[in-house]
């Protein structure tokens, strides 16, 4: 398992970067980054209930009623690392926003693990596990430091740690209602469905409450077909790692998939990839990418 997993998380954590530049698209073009994420959303649940009838698997939504409610919860998750991704990846670039998400990924798996939170098997943080914690919060410190031209807003920052800490909460949430209903693409589409209602009343309050404009569908038309692929990459994302958190922990699983987001970030960044603005990869951003690999290595370690 651990053999497959590595190359596997590797290309999972890469999706989270398509992921994101497909949601810009979306967001460019309906005019609206609330409405993108719950389009998004709405996409991914679509697929795995699809996925779950094909494989028959749909009765076991029957058995939400003898779990514990906030199982439920971690659709959220993805409601929250969708939106940050919308709103940060124009304004700061890839690199940082990844930087900034990974960050928050790797301390909240950690958390997790150390303290045996939400029923993740309690693990003992070693001294590899600890100095590659702090490794990868100076990567994340030197990334957005080699920004600092452009000034990264300390708002900017703050989203991005919260969205990259929602996602192993998320993981360690969903494996646990993966454990109650005993059917793992049941419990997938229950998450991208608790998700994508949560954006449709995030989008509602916005149109009544802060007069923003209304969603626009006509431009959809001009998204280019990979626009359209990061409800996909999400059901991917989220259902390969409330599979594997069990298997491998909180951290290793965290730890791949932030390795897979941040050499696809760089690509995205250098090249200008997926339609956004392309960004020189200085010096310090490339010590701050090595510094935080050597910190997911580090966390890797027994």
């Amino acid at each position: 398992m651990e053999a497959f997993a590595l190359p596997y998380l590797l290309l999972v954590g890469s999706l989270l970067a398509v992921q994101a530049a497909a949601n810009v698209q979306l967001s460019t073009a309906m005019t609206s980054p609330f409405g993108a994420s719950a389009l998004q959303l709405g996409i991914g649940a679509v697929l795995l209930v699809a996925l779950a009838a094909l494989a028959g698997s749909l009765g076991a939504v029957e058995l939400i009623g003898d779990a514990e409610p906030w199982t439920l919860a971690g659709g959220l998750g993805s409601a929250i690392y969708i939106t940050a991704g919308i709103l940060l990846f124009p304004r700061v670039g890839a690199l940082v926003a990844v930087g900034l998400f990974i960050a928050g990924q790797m301390l909240a798996s950690l958390l997790l693990d150390g303290f045996g939170w939400l029923g993740v098997q309690r693990e003992s943080l070693g001294v590899g596990a600890s100095l590659g914690a702090a490794a990868v919060v100076a990567g994340a410190w030197l990334i957005v430091r080699a920004h600092a031209r452009e000034r990264v807003a300390p708002r900017w920052i703050a989203l991005g740690l919260l969205a990259g800490a929602a996602l192993p909460f998320q993981g360690a949430i969903n494996a646990r209602l993966r454990a109650e209903l005993d059917a793992p693409i049941a419990a997938g589409a229950l998450s991208f469905l608790v998700a994508t209602g949560a954006m449709a009343l995030v989008l509602a309050a916005a149109l009544a409450l802060a007069g923003q404009p209304r969603p626009r569908v006509a431009p959809l038309r001009r998204v280019p077909w990979w626009g359209w692929l990061g409800g996909a990459c999400g059901a991917t994302y989220v259902t390969s790692v409330f599979l594997l958190i069990p298997e491998i922990g909180t951290a290793p699983t965290i730890a791949l998939t932030v390795a897979g987001q941040q050499v696809a970030s760089v690509f995205v960044d250098r090249y200008g990839l997926l339609r956004l603005p392309r960004r020189a990869i200085s010096r310090r951003r490339l010590l701050g990418v090595a510094t935080l690999l050597a910190g997911v290595a580090l966390i890797q370690l027994p």
